[in-house]
């Protein structure tokens, strides 16, 4: 009788637990979703902000390359601010100064105050998105978490869809006569919810012990990816000039001091901003060069795609936003049905990430056959059907890399780990835009055929694509013991 008293309040607490950590999952999405929203609805009214604000291509272009330098800057920093002095609390900081500075830039008078806020911006986002992929390595349970993944990668697809219908569609609505400037506002309610959410259902954790931040690796490596990251975001964009070469080559030897500033404090058995252990547990550091080279080719295809579209198929920007939207509901449904296909595979799901980087580099040749010999028949139909299924591979694939990239990994370090991985994104992306492009512009010339040039290219990113199979093979290691 005794036991029964003990153990059925002891039941109901975990059952509440449990429910809570599906809630507080929900909470935080809210802020991942309006945090991407925010690049992709951006990039859909640049032409109108250009025009209401009487402003220069330059100033256009710091709009959004001000957010991307800041949020890329200081994902690392924002993690370990969540390890150190609690995940709930920088969250909620970050939530607040989003939502804030999306006020500010809704009703900013001119660019630079524009660009201003949306530094400010990036930097909030820095502080929410490292603290989401945290929450669901210390919330749940290792077989929970890829479902939980699922729903993150989920979000950040359906971000892309609601973007672009968002973007254009408050600009043509124009409530209240507000034009562009509805597509920050449109955040402040958003913003409300997700900070209500998270007051009510999300948990305080952190690392345990009293420990400061180490404030010279915050400099040294936040001045390594600005100068880095905005060299290539404005070199690639103004045909790379001097001052762009100079800040790629000035990253080096700062990110070279960082990294011996870190081990250094490390030996002295002081808190480095990354811990040098990290970069020793196998599938932490395979997982980071997956998510780079996977990255750099997968957005750089899309931005080939966008490209092809317009130029060989004569869409117009519209039509090719929507029509790369395919590819938005194909991601969402593979990761939504990530664990199903998982377990559709067997025995072989051991090998579910060989076999979804496999999936990809085919894809990718289906995609290129499709542009090259179905075109002149079918039209845009069998392009976007091939669309639909290279962004269906990488919804599967996409979805398993995260969970085991982060599977080794203490509650002591998750958020510098998570911040790190999330980093890796960032600059992949602006690689993939950088190189890609790089690649592409100077086939065109050597060419002097633009559809040539876009065969050849998609031809290197589908070889290229075969070294992720490689990248992926310490990650399919059972789970060690390695300690931090």
């Amino acid at each position: 009788m005794e036991t029964r008293t003990i153990t059925r309040p002891a039941q109901e607490m975990q059952h509440r637990l449990q429910a809570k950590r599906w809630l507080m999952l929900i909470a935080t999405l809210g802020a991942t979703l309006m945090g991407a929203i925010d690049i992709f609805i951006v990039n859909v009214a640049v032409p109108t902000i250009e025009r209401e604000l009487h402003t220069g291509f330059a100033e256009i272009q710091l709009v959004i390359a001000g957010y991307t330098l800041a949020y890329a800057a200081l994902l690392v920093t924002g993690g370990r601010l969540g390890d150190l002095y609690g995940r709930k609390r920088i969250f909620l900081l970050g939530v607040i100064t989003f939502t804030l500075c999306s006020a500010l830039c809704g009703f900013a008078p001119n660019a630079i105050f524009l660009i201003s806020f949306r530094v400010i911006q990036g930097a909030a986002a820095a502080l929410m998105t490292p603290q989401v992929i945290s929450f669901i390595q210390v919330s749940f349970a290792p077989q929970e978490r890829q479902t939980a993944t699922s729903a993150y990668v989920v979000t950040l697809g359906l971000a892309s869809i609601l973007g672009l219908v968002l973007g254009g569609g408050l600009i043509v609505a124009n409530i209240l006569g507000m034009g562009w400037r509805s597509i920050f506002l449109i955040n402040i309610p958003i913003g409300l919810l997700v900070l209500l959410a998270t007051l009510l259902w999300v948990s305080e954790s952190k690392a345990p012990g009293s420990q400061n931040l180490d404030y010279g690796g915050v400099t040294l490596l936040t001045l390594s990816l600005m100068l880095f990251t905005f060299a290539l975001i404005m070199g690639g964009n103004t045909g790379w000039p001097l001052w762009s070469i100079i800040c790629l080559v000035l990253s080096l030897p700062c990110i070279v001091a960082f990294w011996t500033y870190e081990r250094w404090l490390a030996k002295r058995g002081k808190i480095a901003l990354i811990s040098p252990s990290l970069f020793r547990l196998r599938q932490f550091t395979a997982g980071n060069l997956t998510n780079l080279l996977d990255g750099t080719l997968w957005n750089g295809m899309l931005f080939l795609v966008s490209i092809y579209l317009q130029t060989t198929l004569h869409l117009s920007p519209l039509q090719s936003g929507l029509s790369m939207t395919v590819g938005s509901i194909a991601f969402i449904i593979a990761s939504s049905a990530n664990a199903t296909l998982t377990r559709c595979l067997g025995r072989l799901r051991k090998r579910n990430l060989s076999i979804g980087a496999g999936m990809m580099a085919v894809s990718y040749l289906l995609f290129l056959l499709a542009t090259k010999f179905l075109v002149a028949h079918g039209g845009v139909i069998p392009v976007l059907v091939a669309f639909f299924i290279l962004c269906f591979s990488h919804g599967f694939f996409y979805t398993l890399v995260m969970p085991k990239t982060l599977e080794e990994v203490t509650t002591d370090h998750v958020g510098a780990a998570s911040g790190i991985f999330t980093t890796t994104a960032a600059i992949s992306s602006t690689f993939g835009v950088a190189i890609i492009g790089m690649i592409y512009a100077a086939l065109t010339i050597s060419y002097k055929n633009s559809l040539a040039a876009f065969e050849l290219t998609m031809l290197l990113i589908t070889l290229v694509s075969l070294g992720v199979i490689i990248f992926v093979q310490p990650l399919e290691a059972s789970r060690s013991n390695i300690s931090q």
